[in-house]
């Protein structure tokens, strides 16, 4: 069975439904996962995107903020979430497909301005998701999973614009790369879009402060697909579509592709 799963932070789905309309058209992504959708459920313009083929919906939302949702073409079941650091927010979903795998999608929270949880505890909020994260997984080997989603932390060197300048900027510190790659390294996840794109600048997240975004190109790799061992060495055909970013009114992320052959 091939598949295509793609992952894009929305930034308010309801108010970017065109937007998602045209990548399901143009794209055909089997499954596509949504961050920051901004919206309840009931409110989500499910009707637009069953129009189009995705018929299959699992989500979590809450009003004005955070929110999760996986729209598939594929058969698929609710497999529930988790509350993670008790907030009662949306950054949790999963579902599971006909062929046994696991899709998790996640938004973990940006971290606020200051990478100093004694003055920010936005960023220690930040911390403590990864934390849980990485018990979790540490506890429950995952099998047979994709994690996606905006982790809001790019890990590598060439995942941002400059290395040095953001050692001290929210995304890029060290102890939030420290604590992704422990989250990585308990559920022994592979980052399926360097293992396909090993080499290279690669950006996800452009802000949206920058005047010419396309010129400037200070972007930072934020987006994730991670894979477990089992199903890894299916993935195949990473891309961004850096395109998307230029759309009339966009989110300040592009979407992530992965396929698989399972």
């Amino acid at each position: 069975m091939s598949f295509t799963v793609a992952t894009w932070n929305i930034n308010s789905v309801r108010l970017r439904a065109g937007l998602v309309a045209k990548l399901l058209r143009e794209e055909r992504p089997d499954v596509l996962c949504l961050q920051e959708c901004k919206s309840p459920v009931e409110k989500i313009p499910l009707h637009t995107f069953k129009e189009i083929g995705y018929r299959h919906i699992v989500a979590r939302g809450q009003k004005g903020y955070n929110g999760v949702a996986i729209l598939s073409k594929l058969p698929m079941e609710d497999a529930g979430h988790r509350d993670f650091v008790g907030k009662g927010d949306a950054r949790h979903v999963a579902g599971r497909l006909e062929n046994g795998v696991t899709v998790h999608n996640f938004y973990v929270p940006a971290g606020g301005d200051v990478p100093d949880r004694e003055v920010n505890d936005k960023f220690g909020h930040k911390l403590d998701f990864l934390s849980e994260m990485r018990d979790w997984f540490g506890a429950e080997a995952p099998e047979k999973s994709i994690l996606v989603g905006d982790l809001n932390i790019a890990p590598r060197e060439d995942d941002v614009w400059d290395h040095k300048a953001l050692l001290k900027v929210v995304s890029h510190t060290p102890v939030e790369v420290d604590a992704l790659a422990e989250v990585q390294e308990a559920g022994r996840w592979t980052d399926v879009t360097r293992a396909d794109i090993p080499d290279g600048r690669l950006y996800s997240w452009w802000s949206y402060r920058a005047r010419d975004w396309d010129a400037a190109d200070k972007g930072r790799r934020l987006d994730h697909v991670w894979a477990t061992p089992d199903i890894s060495g299916a993935a195949h055909g990473s891309r961004i579509l850096r395109a998307a970013r230029g759309w009339e009114q966009p989110s300040d992320h592009a979407p992530v592709f992965a396929s698989f052959d399972l």
